[in-house]
């Protein structure tokens, strides 16, 4: 399918501008002083709908066809994207399906439905993604969280804003970004790859939602078993364009505990104030082991991809792991 390209990153910035907001790329003090090094966060938690979902939902909606349009469309989520795509299709007055496996907050749910969609839920994420077949073959227009080319490239228009806000500063030298199906990660190397060559991308799972690491090992896509806590990273498997861009952009993914990633959370809200969900907290303990790695002269940049978690959520989950 091959990777995409800038051109096409630019477009899709083109495309959303106006429905989505070009969220504040800033210096943190704070993380700087607790990483002991130089970061930069590019905080797409204040995104529409609570992270960068928005972006790849909104290309996608205003790309289809009429006939596209009116037959509704279909989307499968643990959490975000389910959000993004209720909102935006509500916004621009197309029906929407989300399919979310059990697991996935209330919240999200709660927000899918007060949007205008209508939820489905499974008992899990591998169910999930089965429902979201039938109902693609049934009829409606599938809006996949990652396995699409014009996802992936408004996806990109994160990577590409951080590029320009950085322009004039001192060079990042290392970018980290989460993955669940590897949408996010894909777009984000591709725009960086193109603006930045220098940079170094590196990927974030959580233990029991490592897709992105198993498909590497395995020299491609493979299905995976789901038991991490943090829904919004667990795909049962990545897609060949995510692998592709992956594999060819990406300097290595490196697997934090979910313990790590709740812990993560936590300082994220005490020295970055700013509140985050776990899938964006499991930045901060890679990040320790990226300037391991690197040594001397690193200067990081975190893509905080959301933030939609209840206080509860965290709390109840730091009380799970022993964490204060």
């Amino acid at each position: 399918m091959g990777i995409v390209d800038i051109g096409a990153i630019e477009s899709a910035a083109e495309l959303i501008a106006g429905h989505v907001v070009r969220t504040p790329t800033v210096p943190s003090p704070g993380l700087t002083a607790l990483l002991g090094a130089p970061v930069t966060a590019k905080l797409e938690l204040l995104q529409r709908t609570g992270s960068f979902k928005a972006r790849g939902a909104t290309a996608k909606l205003l790309s289809l066809s009429e006939a596209d349009r009116a037959a509704g469309v279909v989307a499968v989520s643990g959490g975000n994207h389910g959000i993004a795509v209720a909102v935006m299709a509500g916004a621009l007055d197309v029906k929407a399906t989300v399919v979310m496996p059990k697991s996935a907050p209330a919240r999200a749910v709660r927000i899918a439905e007060e949007a205008g969609a209508l939820v489905r839920l499974t008992d899990d994420m591998g169910s999930a993604f089965a429902l979201m077949s039938q109902l693609e073959a049934e009829g409606l227009t599938l809006v996949h969280p990652y396995d699409d080319p014009v996802v992936v490239a408004a996806q990109g228009t994160v990577g590409l804003e951080l590029a320009d806000d950085t322009a004039d500063t001192a060079e990042l030298t290392d970018v980290l970004v989460s993955i669940g199906g590897g949408g996010l990660i894909a777009g984000v190397a591709a725009a960086l790859r193109a603006r930045r060559p220098g940079v170094r991308i590196w990927g974030v799972e959580t233990e029991g939602a490592e897709a992105m690491s198993q498909a590497l090992a395995a020299g491609g896509p493979v299905p995976v078993a789901l038991s991490s806590i943090i829904s919004t990273l667990s795909a049962p498997s990545v897609s060949q364009l995510t692998y592709d861009h992956v594999s060819a952009l990406v300097t290595e993914v490196l697997v934090v505990s979910d313990a790590e990633a709740v812990q993560g959370t936590l300082d994220l809200a005490e020295h970055a104030k700013v509140w985050t969900e776990p899938a964006s907290g499991c930045l901060l303990p890679a990040a320790w082991r990226v300037l391991e790695r690197v040594g001397d002269g690193a200067r990081l940049g975190l893509v905080v991809c959301g933030g939609n978690v209840t206080t509860w959520d965290v709390m109840s989950w730091a009380d799970r792991f022993g964490l204060r």
